[in-house]
């Protein structure tokens, strides 16, 4: 299938962790043998495992590729230094300050770049060697990738887009992804990203610990928040193409390319459970309350990438989306709270209810381990006063990533110019209300 494929011909398989089969070319897959004597097509049958062998059966991860070449043929790796060094692996040494911060959004390039080239890590936590954490990444870019491919060995991708829309061309098929989509890409699948609709920029988060699960509804029962069906997987497509291409890898923190003389995209077939994936957020099902109180935002939570301690998330992935807001005699914007739990939020679009005035599309707020937060001082009044009655929360779709370790700001983002130095001052307006002493309290 020719890799300039128009975008209506994109189709999917739905339903999250399932086992799918997919092929490109009648009679690719084989039937019944996953690593047959010989494949359909002179095709070559390849395992991509993204757990180990003898992981548990319910969350072991792996899927048969059938391609036209092994992925052995390409050239040997040496460094690459083309990112400028902006991509950044934790742990990171130097000491991490409590404070609050907050950032402004990327500058869309005014040169040509493309996607990995647009990327700037932002935070990172955790220890990628350990397989432990996650790095959280911006992008800019204004340029397909083209020749070039990509994969990272150190863990999965989940992709937040912002703006723009991003064409995933991958081993298991294309993905397209606009703002409101997430798509998440397993710990060593090779892709490129195509920009069929102009500039981009949004939001990665590498995750190097266990991949992104479902979470538990607990209570809520069989249905509510997302949903296994709503959850779509690639087709087979591939793209037989020779030529002088670059293969690009990210490995133990560092930066690698490698020739390869043609696209690494040319899986005719694949069969299993392990392949790239993506999700239109307004498909997730709000859970809230509808008498008082201010729920924990754990009800908003997508995906969870669970830790060795049961409730303790290595990287839980929260949206706050379009809903309703009922609650009586309740203070209905997130209250002031520390947390043990690192925050790391940004904005896709509107407003967010707790911060409205600087928290801007694109931008970022880092609340780590403890450090307190909440409404700025002009929301906690509004809030306060306000006539609770229903009301729609519209204009708006956040997300959190929060994770069990602490997050660390790389040099460039405690020094870049985008860091908000008067993020502090949000909370000035705040007013000493307590009335105890009129009432003979010591």
């Amino acid at each position: 299938m020719s890799a300039n494929a128009s975008l209506p011909d994109l189709m999917y398989l739905n339903g999250f962790g399932n086992e799918h089969e997919t092929e490109a070319l009648a009679g690719a897959l084989p039937i019944g043998r996953f690593s047959p004597q010989r494949v359909n097509y002179g095709l070559y049958a390849e395992q991509f495992s993204s757990t180990a062998f003898t992981a548990p059966r319910a969350s072991n991860r792996r899927s048969w590729l059938y391609r036209i070449r092994p992925s052995v043929m390409q050239g040997d790796y040496e460094p690459y230094v083309g990112n400028h060094g902006q991509l950044c692996t934790g742990p990171l040494a130097g000491p991490v300050a409590p404070n609050m911060l907050r950032w402004d959004p990327l500058p869309i390039p005014a040169t040509d770049v493309d996607f990995v080239d647009g990327l700037t890590t932002i935070v990172t936590c955790g220890d990628a060697m350990a397989q432990g954490g996650m790095g959280i990444h911006l992008y800019a870019a204004n340029q397909s990738m083209g020749n070039r491919f990509f994969y990272c060995a150190d863990g999965e991708w989940l992709l937040i887009p912002q703006q723009g829309a991003l064409l995933l061309r991958t081993e298991c098929g294309r993905l397209l992804l606009q703002p409101g989509d997430i798509g998440v890409i397993p710990r060593g699948m090779k892709f490129a990203i195509d920009l069929p609709a102009g500039p981009v920029r949004g939001y990665v988060c590498e995750n190097y610990g266990a991949p992104l699960i479902l979470p538990e509804r607990g209570p809520v029962g069989a249905n509510g928040f997302a949903n296994d069906r709503d959850f779509q997987y690639p087709v087979a497509a591939y793209e037989d193409v020779e030529g002088d291409f670059e293969l690009l890898c990210k490995f133990a923190g560092n930066l690698y390319r490698a020739p390869i003389g043609h696209s690494p995209l040319d899986v005719v077939a694949w069969t299993g459970n392990s392949a790239p994936y993506k999700y239109e957020l307004a498909r997730f099902n709000v859970m809230g309350s509808v008498s008082y109180d201010h729920p924990d935002p754990s009800i908003y939570t997508v995906l969870t990438s669970p830790s060795d301690t049961a409730g303790v998330a290595n990287v839980d992935f929260v949206i706050f989306p379009p809903r309703w807001m009922v609650a009586e005699n309740t203070f209905r914007p997130p209250w002031y709270h520390r947390n043990v739990m690192s925050e790391y939020m940004g904005l896709i679009e509107g407003i967010y209810d707790a911060k409205e005035e600087g928290f801007l599309p694109g931008g970022s707020s880092l609340h780590n381990s403890m450090s307190p937060h909440g409404p700025e001082a002009a929301v906690f009044d509004k809030a306060s006063n306000a006539e609770l009655v229903p009301d729609r929360y519209q204009n708006t779709l956040a997300f959190m990533l929060e994770s069990r370790y602490v997050m660390q700001p790389t040099p460039w983002a405690l020094a870049t110019e985008l860091r908000q130095k008067d993020y502090i001052n949000c909370w000035n307006g705040l007013e000493k209300k307590f009335t105890g002493r009129d009432q003979g309290a010591r």
